[in-house]
């Protein structure tokens, strides 16, 4: 039964079908629940409900505007990092930002540069090189840094396993400050100090920062105990943004929080490197986590992904949009070699699993064709795709490094702890990580991650699973609910964006469109109106479907601007015939 609100009472939970996803429509929250919420749509109380926001003040918390940040001085290490950092300020000691080549790493290592310039210190910044030095702190690199009169090295978004590296920079004379949110090992680097919100006796509430958003915290601190000069750390909320969206850290809590207010700011005025950027890529309109996820950060990602992220660090260091344009064309030049490598990669590996007939829960595919910058990508689709942990590597003469993605029912880190004696090194966190392993412990390491696999993953079970955050009729929906459910942005990891099920629809029409008839556009009426849908990277559908059919669609609510006017239309996830 469908309410006047619009919600089913009893969700229809969908069995096995002729789709390969299985529908979960969520249970409707009590009628207690709605109670509490007067003035919010109910459907909008049903999503947060879904969310986990069962208590007003969690609702009121999620859906205010302003915010309180939680004091930077209780990450444990801060008041530490602090007085070191304003120390080297103070006595003019050469400080070197260590980065890494991920969008997270870029906006975080300009940050800190940016902000530890402006505060008169005498500053430089390191990125490795993916392809020469791979992820995170590497002797070599410290030696140099020794060399060029370093005294001070500041980590953002690598190092907390970086062990032997950092007691070899000690014994350099470098003192080394860690900033880094990613999964703890069993024994910490012995740093002047390590922030990390995740390591044993941090009180710090919220755990889940990005790599930037800890630096925006050491900003923040830095601010409140030296002479700002005019400095705020609001200032840099926008690199927040771009770095806590593109590496797909969770927004709920303070990232949704520093989200939030980074998005605004990147819409009030933009660096001159990303409105070059932004006007290359023909995406001038309105940025939202969307645009970042899709737009901005692949390219930002293109360069470490192919050759050296400098480019991506200088062109968010750019002063003005001059100096920026050479640096525009040549991210979106990278860009467009990434996709096609992707895709060629994605090819390759795809077919060893098919090969395999799906009979594993996991599976590790290395070859010394693939590009290590690439394989992080291939393993998320081949991930989403199969719906298993997927690690794709690149195998060179005596070392293999890669990347692997990993599905909810399976922590990937966790699972490369039980391999660590066979890695040279690691990290990451349950959904991701980065590996690299000597050639020859390769049969070793697949056995064993295949051996935990079976433990915790019964391939027969393992199909994907399209969360419905309720069954609505489309008869109730007006655009002042979907400005509402806009309202919930930005949307990402941790904060979907709101999926709904309408069944016995009538397709009116449908033809492909895009590149290769990749796209799907329909016309669905529900006996009422007739909706526009649009189904991305859905155009195969159209051999299966025809007009006048009855279809059970699954979609994301949003509005399609197009030459001055604005309407409601349906973002297809799945369907299959009405029963």
């Amino acid at each position: 039964m469908v309410t006047d609100d619009g919600l089913l009472t009893q969700p229809w939970r969908s069995k096995l079908s002729t789709s390969p996803k299985q529908w979960d429509v969520q249970p409707r929250a009590p009628e207690t629940h709605f109670a509490q919420f007067p003035d919010l749509p109910p459907l909008i109380v049903q999503i947060l409900y879904n969310r986990g926001f069962t208590q007003p003040q969690d609702v009121e918390q999620f859906l205010a505007h302003n915010w309180a940040n939680d004091d930077p001085l209780a990450l444990k290490g801060m008041a530490e990092a602090v007085a070191r950092l304003s120390q080297a300020i103070a006595r003019q000691e050469l400080i070197a930002v260590y980065g890494d080549y991920d969008v997270d790493g870029v906006t975080a290592t300009t940050l800190m540069t940016q902000t530890l310039a402006a505060l008169g210190g005498r500053v430089q910044a390191y990125i490795p090189n993916r392809f020469d030095e791979g992820y995170g702190l590497n002797n070599e690199a410290l030696a140099e840094l020794a060399e060029r009169g370093v005294k001070l090295v500041l980590t953002v978004d690598c190092g907390i396993r970086s062990v032997k590296e950092v007691a070899y920079g000690n014994s350099l004379g470098l003192d080394i400050i860690i900033t880094d949110h990613h999964h703890v090992g069993d024994e910490l680097p012995p740093a002047l100090a390590a922030i990390n919100p995740k390591q044993p006796g941090c009180v710090y509430s919220f755990k889940d920062l990005a790599g930037v958003g800890l630096a925006y915290k050491l900003v923040q601190a830095l601010l409140d105990c030296v002479p700002p000069n005019g400095l705020r750390a609001a200032d840099f909320l926008d690199l927040v943004a771009l770095g806590t969206i593109a590496d797909l850290a969770p927004l709920y809590g303070e990232n949704r929080k520093l989200a939030q207010a980074g998005l605004s700011m990147l819409n009030r005025s933009l660096r001159p490197g990303l409105a070059v950027l932004m006007e290359k890529i023909g995406a001038r309109s309105h940025i939202s986590a969307g645009t970042i996820g899709f737009a901005i950060g692949p390219r930002l990602n293109a360069a470490g992904r192919l050759d050296s992220a400098l480019a991506a660090y200088h062109l968010l260091m750019a002063a003005t949009e001059f100096e920026a344009i050479h640096l525009a064309t040549q991210l979106d030049l990278q860009n467009r070699e990434r996709q096609k490598l992707t895709q060629q990669t994605v090819d390759m590996a795809r077919q060893a699993i098919l090969a395999d007939g799906g009979r594993n829960p996991l599976y590790f595919i290395h070859h010394d064709d693939f590009n290590p910058g690439i394989v992080g990508l291939a393993a998320s689709r081949l991930s989403e795709e199969f719906y298993r942990p997927v690690l794709v590597a690149e195998r060179g003469p005596e070392y293999t490094k890669g990347s692997a993605r990993s599905i909810p029912e399976f922590h990937i880190t966790e699972a490369l702890d039980r391999c660590a004696d066979l890695l040279v090194r690691y990290g990451g966190h349950a959904a991701a990580a980065g590996f690299t392993l000597a050639n020859e412990n390769i049969p070793a390491f697949e056995a064993r991650l295949l051996e935990v696999a079976h433990q915790r993953l019964d391939p027969a079970a393992l199909r994907p699973v399209l969360t419905v955050d309720a069954e609505l009729n489309l008869r109730g929906v007006k655009p002042d609910l979907v400005e509402a459910i806009t309202r919930l942005q930005p949307f990402g990891y941790g904060n979907p964006t709101p999926t709904f099920l309408t069944r016995r629809l009538t397709i009116k029409s449908l033809k492909t469109m895009g590149q290769d008839n990749q796209h799907l556009r329909l016309a669905l009426h529900d006996g009422k109106q007739i909706w526009s849908a649009v189904a991305f990277r859905h155009g195969y559908w159209a051999d299966k479907l025809r007009p006048s059919q009855l279809i059970d669609v699954v979609y994301m609510l949003d509005f399609n601007d197009w030459n001055g006017e604005r309407r409601m239309q349906l973002e297809i996830k799945d369907l299959r015939p009405s029963e």
